[in-house]
């Protein structure tokens, strides 16, 4: 199988290329400045201006995007958010269209976000009403870029991403040395909540997917990529500070947070109870469908 990914030196793409590499796929990437990527044996690497008419590949996985929680969200800073996914996806979709060979699918990201700040006890489904706000505006637009592909006859999966957990990279690559200095404490009410998902089951989850293509009826459309059971902030801190068997007895308040971090601040205050609910229906099973599972005694330790 012949598979694009935007977004591959990242760090859910060079998981999912890995484990691509490992199935016999042969991923190429697209970056923007493709001499200076770093990518494993077997992936080839190429600029947006290197995407042909005569290219053929079978699925296009589009997941470039710069990091959201990356810088204080000035109107700059929302402008670079936006470029950074937009013109990826519309640079994909103009190749499609060009294409003399069609992609059989287009897996394209996105992240709860979609739904906006929701009251703690709402579950969230893929159906689900938004509340608008900046990030449900962004992951909206990534999201009607995208499905530009579909007008060319090409199913489009949204990957509607929780919080993926992992200790080699993202939120938890953050938190665990503050955690392991015994800082760690919960943020604001710490009801806010938080669904996550577990980097390997992110990572199965895309493939299962991706298999779909090759016999099963194609899944398009929106797609909850979180675990089953969503966990409070004050959860989380418990399980975490758990986990690395250390203290959390801090709590930071929100109005601390908000001005330190201004509108950003809503990543960390706000949240969503979002189920996983088109993928169970297909049959997924969750290797990690627990936070406290996925995050034992020694769990850093032993995954670094």
């Amino acid at each position: 199988m012949r598979i694009l990914i935007t977004g591959g030196s990242g760090f859910l793409g060079r998981a999912l290329s890995g484990a691509l590499l490992r199935q016999g796929a042969a991923p190429t990437w697209l970056s923007r400045e493709p001499r200076t990527v770093v990518a494993p044996a077997g992936v080839e690497v190429r600029g947006y201006d290197g995407l042909h008419a005569s290219d053929c590949f079978d699925v296009v996985v589009n997941l470039a995007g710069a990091g959201i929680a990356d810088g204080r969200w000035s109107d700059a800073r929302k402008q670079v958010l936006f470029d950074s996914r937009l013109e990826p996806t519309r640079s994909v979709v103009d190749w499609i269209r060009r294409a003399r060979t069609r992609p059989r699918l287009l897996l394209s990201g996105s992240a709860v976000g979609w739904y906006g700040r929701q009251p703690a006890d709402r579950e969230l489904v893929e159906d689900s009403a938004p509340h608008p706000e900046f990030v449900h505006a962004l992951c909206a637009h990534w999201e009607r870029a995208a499905l530009e592909a579909v007008t060319l006859d090409v199913p489009v999966v949204l990957l509607r991403t929780g919080v993926v957990l992992d200790p080699t990279g993202g939120m938890l690559r953050r938190l665990l040395p503050v955690f392991r200095l015994g800082a760690g404490g919960r943020l604001g009410s710490g009801e806010q909540v938080l669904s996550w998902i577990s980097r390997e089951d992110w990572v199965r989850a895309v493939l299962e997917l991706l298999d779909q293509q090759t016999g099963r009826p194609a899944l398009a459309g929106p797609v909850n990529l979180t675990a089953p059971a969503p966990v409070s902030n004050h959860e989380f801190t418990r399980i975490l500070a758990r986990a690395v068997r250390r203290p959390a007895w801090a709590t930071v308040p929100a109005g601390v947070l908000r001005l330190a971090l201004g509108e950003m601040s809503t990543l960390l205050l706000d949240g969503q109870r979002v189920l996983p609910r088109r993928l169970l229906d297909t049959g997924f099973e969750f290797r990690h469908p627990r936070l406290d599972a996925l995050l034992r005694p020694g769990f850093a330790r032993q995954q670094a």
